[in-house]
């Protein structure tokens, strides 16, 4: 076992507190840069292209417009109406995570979504999310849903819960994970074995992988969220 003094001075570094010649502080790890990068570029992009809006939208406007209002039915319909209090989140989720997924796709770029440490990040606030949310929504009475419907099942049932709800952060990350460093990597091994011939097929469907991913993972937040709103106490 590391001792505590080694473990602090590593942690330290680890945040840039103390130089370390050997490693980069967490701060300057390749996936902070790139979610930092991605974070501006989106926030430039909705400037620049709502800076303009107009009453008679152009097509830039019309796309974005096309895409809010599919978004909107799709949490009405997956949520309810309720669900709109929460469509800057999902939405700003959608695009974070659809774009990091791309970002991959180009050669000599690395997705943030490829680094556990991300997905567990935006994993850990969509749980936070839905328990706060429940707790709001349904008071005290949340908690019931973790004990069974007789009392003499709250032995079996908890445990269930409890593993249940931990799953999903979990379950999030790693998925997400998985499916963009294997994309990643089999981009790079193609470009190894074919320099001078871009696998185009490949990029393509990396394309729609990435963007079923972030379907996925947006789909199932709506869920966590809808069924802790609706959750019969």
């Amino acid at each position: 076992m590391e001792h505590p003094i080694l473990w602090l001075d590593n942690f330290f570094k680890s945040l840039g507190l103390i130089p370390d010649p050997h490693h980069p502080p967490l701060w300057l790890a390749s996936h902070v840069t790139y979610t930092w990068l991605i974070m501006i570029f989106l926030v430039l992009v909705s400037y620049l292209a709502m800076k303009k809006a107009t009453i008679v939208p152009k097509p830039v406007q019309n796309l974005i417009e096309i895409v809010i209002l599919g978004f909107g039915n799709l949490i009405k319909d997956t949520m309810g109406e309720k669900g709109m209090a929460f469509m800057p989140l999902l939405v700003a989720e959608a695009l974070f995570i659809f774009t990091a997924n791309l970002v991959g796709v180009i050669p000599g770029f690395h997705s943030p979504t490829a680094n556990l440490n991300t997905n567990v990040a935006m994993a850990l606030v969509v749980f936070c999310i839905t328990h706060i949310v429940g707790v709001y929504t349904h008071g005290f009475k949340y908690v019931k849903q973790f004990l069974g419907p007789v009392w003499w099942l709250t032995p079996l049932i908890f445990p269930i819960e409890i593993i249940s709800h931990l799953s999903r952060p979990l379950s999030l990350s790693v998925r997400l994970f998985g499916n963009i460093q294997g994309e990643d990597l089999v981009l790079l091994i193609l470009l190894f074995l074919a320099p001078y011939f871009l696998p185009l097929p490949i990029m393509f469907l990396m394309i729609l992988t990435s963007a079923l991913q972030t379907f996925v993972f947006v789909l199932l937040t709506m869920l966590y969220i809808g069924g802790a709103m609706e959750e019969a106490h």
